[in-house]
């Protein structure tokens, strides 16, 4: 039986928290005019965490690549493979899509047409952040191929990291020299993603030459490469453009999700290292529940918002964001949790779960 790989779990925590984040933080859009200091901090604050999508689907090339890199692809295997995906995925997504249909219908007025309801089901547009699962569903779909081309070709297996950032730089000249690119694709995520996946393949040989020196690297180049590629867009945004290339400022772009990203994995493993085993069990718990945070969380905020509002309250605007963040990331914790403990098939709903459903705290190894 191959060793758990603990260090997802914190991974996925990290990238829980960055996403409500990003959707939190948001409206300083709204609230503070630019060139402001609040504008600016909000700015750098809401795009520098946005490396939660590389995290996200590097986690997903890690999974998949390290569970299945010495299993044939047999027809039992297979069937396996995608009934899992059909059922912690594809049904709790469809589920929430129509969940979001209903409210853009209450909220916003939006109609209920069948054939625009199946099209934005179809293509992640029920809501705004379901745009993500249309992508990674696409990884999915091509992971069997993928899996095969690395057993069957050494180079493209040693060096997947450099072809997956290759191939998303590709993608981006693709995408803005053509009309042809009309939906999200999964190229937009293809460096972080094959990064996993040579996490996943070498996982022992690279852990085994993990040093400090290296995470302090990775973090340090990855935050250098966040500051600039967000100081551009802030440039950009707010004043002149800057005269650089929108082929360099890509490649930076792509760099910090995946340099990011693999910090991340670096601090994690060392996170595992440091932690006791019931907290690494306590952290998997709550991991659990990450699929379901990225579902559930804009229905939760909007929620938040409208009985906290940000404007209207004696109370300072800095601390009405922090309060609206840390009740929604609460809420949804308590919300999955309660599902899980008293809604029989929760997992229709909110993804793959646990069998015991306990409040984190609760659990003591």
């Amino acid at each position: 039986m191959k060793k758990e790989i603990a260090s997802i779990y914190y991974v996925r925590f990290f990238a829980m928290l960055f996403v409500v984040l990003v959707h939190t933080t948001a409206q300083y859009r709204h609230l503070f005019p630019a060139p402001s200091i609040q504008n600016t901090f909000y700015f750098f604050l809401n795009n520098i965490v946005r490396v939660e999508g590389g995290m996200f689907v590097m986690i997903m090339g890690i999974v998949f690549f390290y569970m299945y890199r010495d299993r044939p692809f047999t027809k039992d295997v297979l069937f396996s493979y995608w009934k899992k995906r059909v059922t912690y995925i594809l049904i709790p997504y469809i589920v929430w899509s129509l969940i979001y249909e209903v409210e853009m219908w209450h909220y916003q007025d939006r109609p209920l047409v069948l054939t625009d309801i199946l099209h934005r089901i179809l293509f992640g547009e029920s809501k705004y952040q379901l745009y993500f699962i249309f992508i990674v569903v696409q990884f999915y779909l091509v992971f069997p191929l993928l899996m095969m081309l690395v057993r069957k070709f050494t180079f493209f297996r040693k060096y997947l990291w450099l072809f997956g950032i290759v191939a998303e730089y590709a993608y981006f000249q693709f995408s803005i020299h053509t009309h042809y690119v009309t939906v999200p694709l999964m190229f937009s995520f293809i460096g972080s993603y094959m990064l996993g996946a040579w996490i996943g393949l070498h996982y022992e040989s690279i852990i085994e030459k993990m040093t400090k020196k290296k995470m302090a690297i990775a973090g340090i180049t990855g935050l250098l490469l966040a500051l600039t590629y967000v100081f551009i867009r802030y440039r950009n945004t707010y004043f002149d453009r800057l005269p650089i290339e929108d082929d360099y400022y890509k490649m930076i772009g792509i760099l910090f999700k995946v340099i990011g990203s693999l910090f991340f994995f670096y601090f994690a493993e060392y996170l595992v290292r440091w932690s006791s085993q019931k907290s690494v069990h306590r952290m998997r718990s709550i991991a659990y529940y990450s699929f379901g945070f990225y579902l559930m969380h804009p229905l939760v905020l909007f929620q938040v918002m409208k009985y906290l509002p940000t404007r209207g309250t004696p109370i300072s605007w800095h601390i009405t964001i922090f309060l609206q963040y840390t009740i929604t990331v609460i809420l949804c914790y308590l919300i999955i949790w309660f599902f899980h403990r008293f809604v029989p098939f929760a997992s229709f709903i909110f993804g793959k779960l646990p069998k015991n459903a306990k409040l984190f705290w609760q659990i003591k190894e």
